[in-house]
């Protein structure tokens, strides 16, 4: 939380340092004062603690210190560039890594206030010893918490478990976490599933995996989940242990000042969990602000750059005391105005309010009835084993699925025979939903215990009857028990903020099923009948800023008086988008002079001068050691990221992000996320579905050949082993059979076997006349399975050719030594005139001659005193890459 389902990986440095010790780094900045990292492992109860200290300027400056915490399935790293902010604004910041995640140890105890939340406070009792940190008096110092998601909830019960937090600011995360896991007694099943194998994959850099397969979670807390999954529904003792590590728990106790953040796009902790929190705290009479942004966990913008500013604000108001901090809006909302034609994205305008008016109607709000046409009773199946199952959100895709009906496209599946459907009239005028709509309906059920598990959603509907959208796609179960004879249900809908034109319609649903939940596999059929307007909470008081000018309006002038200036400057200028070049139509691959900075004013570069070329049917191995600048190639490749100079072109044509020629493309990047509870098959078919195109063009079933899963494909992802979920992966790389096929670290994790199987695929998928790039630090293995190499070092190219050009060319030899020579003498081997480069291999030295013969360079090794014992040609790929990059690693 937030799921960190596979990502571009940022390769870490490990850290080796004794508790008590630390390691002061400073990390480059592109205005001054630098701000300085100091690294440590703090000795906790059962475990280590991976910590850093951020601060900036004089130490003999005090300071409000800020604790940031990370989300689920993260590290410290995650929060690193905003430590590093709050630092520059004359913050001592300290991040870390809860136990069992990154480079700490010990096991998952969700936030339980004997582990995580003691952790937290022994941070507190750390940062009251620092010279630099203002107190407020003896062993307190002045210090607000704040983190997303995992480390939003341990803010909230930081300030709940210690007097000592002055301020918070927790974004997208639970106030209770039984209720966000299991609403109304429903199980959340794929939201837990994710969750729960998102823990279980957790390798902390001190210890591995548990033996009875939960990973790091504690035995009570895997013991609780594994019943759960099997029952389908939770039981109390399953809430009680939840509730004991929520926030919710210590609601009463907390009273500093709170900033809330919470996501509109977010299936897992929705907009309730933050009204809760506001309700509860801002009764205990502690200043309460709550910012409602636009994505979430379910994808979708989070607007990180205006979060953290208002995080800082908040701050610098209640940690610093400056009266002059603007801290917004007792309430603001982020609503889509439109699409930005200059680059395809969303706009956002905020919306704010002097006072939070709540879900339900409050101060400022003005409900409205909606009548349905018909309410009569209408009976629809529960299917045996709940399958199929409706679609709303689908938690693991995301990518802002939920953020369409912003833009009036919907994503949502209810299967005839198994919903009832309810249309009210239409809408004499636009109407904004701002909160939870309600209704009251009667619910009737044959299931053998009498009760009924049922799926609440209101669509939007257009006037011809056809579109329809689901709001940030979010539905609102409920259980409904001793249903036998009928049972009226008052229906809370899910919290949204949305707005419905004049002439459409609001129409109830109520499906038996929904993917993301569990559902009673026991056949039944329910019968419900309406017995209320559906009531419409909308908030007046909150006021939509006014959209701005066109940019154009006034910046065409601006704009055009630059371009003159830089083009009087420069004596040239770029072509906004080049012309696909009918001469590389056929070429997969060329990249010419490509440059990627570290920052745009920075003079360090990432990539630079990168050229080379990539020819059908190729499978190219793309090498480097760590910071080499691959996985900036990569991105830039695939359109994620804008090149600072230089092109890439793929079949002739320009890559951009959002470029068509990118649909000819699949990438592998460091794993993929599946529902574990689905099929490998399951899974493939619901992504393809997700991306929109024919059904037909997915060619599944040759994707799946290449990759070999066999019979697994019908068994569910969370019981294949590693190496059945990387081909899984690939596979889903392959759909659609694209003509450039990216593998990033495709062995990572694999034994041996797995990966000569890996082998075989990338082989068996270049055979077609496809083309395959993969980067490895395997070097045997690309040894083997590629045909061509480009080799990079601090971000340029060193050598690109055939594997055998490489290996081969006969200009790296193998001196053999009869005794350990010292560094110096090495050294001194490598300055020898003719010598590129000599460095220590198993056996001896490599030796790469740059003019020197072999007469010549044995000459000099008697002269040195050098105990060789031979020397001769050394040809593996291996010893050839060390060379070429001068010792270091892959």
């Amino acid at each position: 939380m937030p799921f960190r389902l596979p990502r571009w990986a940022a390769v870490t440095a490990a850290l080796a340092v004794l508790a008590g010790a630390g390691t002061w780094t400073a990390v480059a900045s592109d205005e001054p004062p630098p701000v300085h990292r100091a690294d440590q492992l703090l000795d906790m109860p059962g475990a280590r603690i991976d910590t850093s200290y951020f601060t900036s300027g004089a130490a003999s400056d005090r300071r409000p210190a800020v604790l940031l915490g990370h989300g689920f399935g993260g590290s410290k790293d995650d929060v690193r560039a905003q430590a590093e902010q709050l630092a520059r604004d004359g913050y001592a910041v300290l991040t870390w890594s809860a136990r069992g995640f990154g480079a700490s140890t010990g096991q998952i105890g969700l936030n339980d206030p004997a582990h995580e939340v003691k952790d937290v406070q022994r941070l507190i009792d750390w940062l009251a010893k620092r010279s630099e940190v203002q107190l407020d008096k003896a062993g307190d110092p002045r210090v607000g918490v704040t983190g997303a998601s995992y480390g939003g909830a341990v803010s909230l019960l930081a300030a709940g478990y210690d007097t000592r937090v002055d301020a918070i600011a927790p974004q997208i995360t639970y106030w209770n976490l039984a209720d966000a896991l299991f609403p109304d007694g429903v199980f959340k099943k794929l939201w837990a599933g994710i969750f729960f194998s998102a823990g279980a994959g957790t390798e902390s850099a001190q210890a591995g995996k548990s033996a009875d397969g939960c990973g790091r979670f504690t035995a009570e807390l895997c013991g609780m989940y594994e019943r759960v999954a099997v029952s389908g529904k939770p039981d109390a003792a399953a809430r009680t242990l939840l509730e004991a590590r929520s926030p919710s728990a210590v609601g009463e106790r907390i009273k500093v000042p709170t900033l809330i953040v919470q996501g509109q796009s977010d299936s897992l902790f929705p907009l309730t969990h933050a009204d809760a929190m506001a309700r509860t705290i801002g009764a205990n009479g502690a200043p309460v602000a709550v910012d409602w942004i636009s994505g979430g966990h379910d994808g979708g913008d989070r607007e990180g750059e205006r979060v953290e500013a208002r995080i800082g604000d908040w701050f610098d108001r209640h940690l610093k005391q400056d009266k002059g901090a603007d801290t917004g809006p007792a309430f603001r909302v982020s609503r889509t105005g439109g699409v930005d034609s200059t680059d395809g994205q969303a706009q956002l305008r905020g919306a704010s309010s002097d006072r939070y008016p709540g879900l339900t109607g409050g101060p400022g709000t003005d409900p409205v009835s909606v009548a349905f046409d018909a309410g009569r009773p209408q009976s629809f199946a529960n299917p045996a084993g709940a399958n199929p199952p409706a679609i709303s959100t689908v938690p693991g895709i995301g990518g802002g699925l939920s953020q369409l009906s912003s833009f009036g496209v919907g994503f949502s599946l209810d299967f005839p025979g198994q919903y009832a459907r309810f249309d009210g009239r239409p809408l004499a005028e636009p109407v904004r939903i701002t909160g939870t709509p309600t209704v009251r309906v009667k619910v009737t059920s044959d299931s053998p215990d009498g009760s009924a598990v049922l799926f609440a959603k209101v669509y939007d509907v257009g006037p011809d009857g056809r579109q329809q959208v689901l709001p940030s796609q979010l539905v609102a179960p409920v259980r409904v028990e001793d249903a036998a004879k009928g049972r009226s249900v008052a229906l809370t809908l899910p919290a949204i903020d949305h707005e419905a034109e004049a002439g459409h319609r609001l129409r109830l649903v109520l499906s038996a099923t929904d993917l993301g939940y569990a559902s009673p596999a026991v056949p039944a059929t329910y019968t419900v009948a309406v017995e209320s307007p559906l009531t419409v909470p909308t908030a007046p008081a909150v006021a939509t800023q006014a959209a701005a000018l066109p940019w154009w309006v006034w910046g065409l002038p601006l704009a055009g008086a630059l371009i003159a200036a830089a083009l009087l400057l420069t004596g040239r200028r770029r072509a906004a988008a080049s012309a696909p070049d009918p001469e590389l139509a056929a070429v997969p691959l060329q990249i010419t002079g490509l440059a990627k900075k570290y920052a745009k004013s920075s003079d360090r570069y990432a990539v630079r001068d990168l050229s080379f070329r990539v020819e059908q049917g190729q499978v190219l191995g793309l090498l480097g050691p760590n910071g080499a600048g691959k996985t900036t190639t990569l991105r830039m490749l695939m359109g994620l990221i804008t090149p600072d100079d230089g092109e890439i072109r793929v079949f002739g044509q320009a890559v951009r992000p959002g470029a068509p020629v990118l649909s000819r493309v699949g990438a592998f990047v460091e794993g993929a996320g599946f529902l574990p509870h689905l099929s490998g098959r399951d899974n493939l078919e619901l992504y393809w579905q997700a991306t929109g195109r024919p059904a037909d063009d997915a060619h599944i079933e040759e994707a799946l050949e290449i990759a070999g899963l066999g019979d697994a494909l019908a068994r569910a992802v969370r019981t294949y082993s590693q190496g059945m979920r990387q081909r899984l992966a690939i596979a889903q790389a392959m759909l659609g059979m694209p003509d450039l096929l990216i593998l990033d670290e495709p062995t990572n994790g694999l034994d041996p076997p797995q990966i000569r199987e890996m082998r075989d695929v990338m082989i068996r998928y270049a055979a077609g006349g496809r083309t395959v790039i993969v980067s490895s630090h395997l070097l045997s293995e690309v040894e083997q399975s590629c045909t061509h190499l480009v080799v990079m070092d601090r971000g340029r190219l060193v050598q690109a050719g055939p594997v055998g050009e490489i290996t081969g060319a006969g200009d790296t030899l193998l001196v053999t030594l009869g005794d350990t020579v010292p560094d110096p003498l090495v050294d001194k081997i490598g300055a020898l005139p003719g010598v590129g480069s000599a460095v220590r291999t198993e056996g001896g030295l490599l030796v790469r001659l740059d003019g020197a013969d072999a007469t010549a360079l044995i000459g000099e090794l008697v002269r040195l005193d050098v105990p060789l014992t031979g020397v001769g040609p050394h040809r593996r790929l291996e010893d050839a890459f060390l060379t070429l990059i001068g010792g270091g690693s892959a």
